[in-house]
């Protein structure tokens, strides 16, 4: 049940709960592609599978099978992976790197921006997401998102959902489960936020991942706050 009085932050989950990543990225690679030489190219197809390479990479260091390191490092292994797939191999290493740094240039869903602005009066606002402290802030620079503190995997070294994640976020705020609440389209992070005492709000992002989406269609447990925007949360929370 919602305890608004306890809540003190109000952290987010930022790819595809803040910002629209999918779009973002179809939209750069588009261009960049255009500059090559393509008259078309499926961005869309392009970000799907630049994305799906994302977990599988995060997964093997937090398996212990790679030291640390940031998912700029990571974004830009899978980025190599996929180039000679959809064609892309004449991008020099300047093209490439910047096409990495498209990830720190997501655009923001249309309710972002505002709904964060209004909890912001009232609440501690940050990030909670496995981008590196560097991407977020270019991120939020870059969509005028107006953060009141970055964390991320670089500040705990360490992926979610590693327990460690929820744990320092925690500790970092403060040290009262129940004062912090976590915003996510993302059910898997909300139950292990849940798990550590975070009260949660879920979002629902149904074009986060396109006409394709499996996953994350529906809140699938009795979240405290249950919405369709950021301004939906900042609603219920009475700000």
């Amino acid at each position: 049940m919602l305890n608004k009085d306890a809540v003190k932050a109000v952290i987010f989950d930022t790819y595809g709960t803040v910002v629209d990543w999918r779009t973002s990225i179809a939209v750069e690679a588009n261009a960049v592609a255009q500059t090559i030489g393509f008259a078309e190219f499926d961005g869309e197809a392009f970000a799907d599978a630049w994305r799906a390479g994302y977990h599988p990479k995060m997964k093997e260091v937090r398996d212990g099978l790679r030291p640390w390191t940031t998912n700029d490092v990571l974004h830009r292994e899978r980025l190599e992976d996929i180039i000679p797939d959809f064609g892309l191999n004449d991008l020099d290493d300047a093209q490439r790197t910047d096409l990495n740094k498209a990830w720190h240039r997501l655009s923001p869903w249309s309710d972002s921006v505002s709904g964060i602005t209004r909890l912001k009066r009232k609440y501690i606002v940050s990030t909670f997401s496995n981008g590196s402290y560097g991407l977020l802030l270019n991120m939020a620079k870059n969509a005028g998102i107006p953060w009141d503190s970055i964390l991320c995997s670089d500040v705990y070294r360490a992926f979610k959902p590693a327990k460690e994640c929820y744990l320092a976020a925690i500790e970092l705020l403060g040290g009262e489960p129940e004062s912090v609440m976590l915003c996510a389209a993302h059910n898997y992070d909300l139950s292990r936020g849940r798990k550590f005492g975070m009260q949660t709000a879920y979002v629902d992002r149904p074009q986060e991942s396109g006409p394709n989406k499996t996953h994350d269609l529906k809140a699938e447990q009795d979240w405290d706050i249950i919405t369709t925007s950021i301004e939906g949360v900042a609603d219920q929370m009475g700000v």
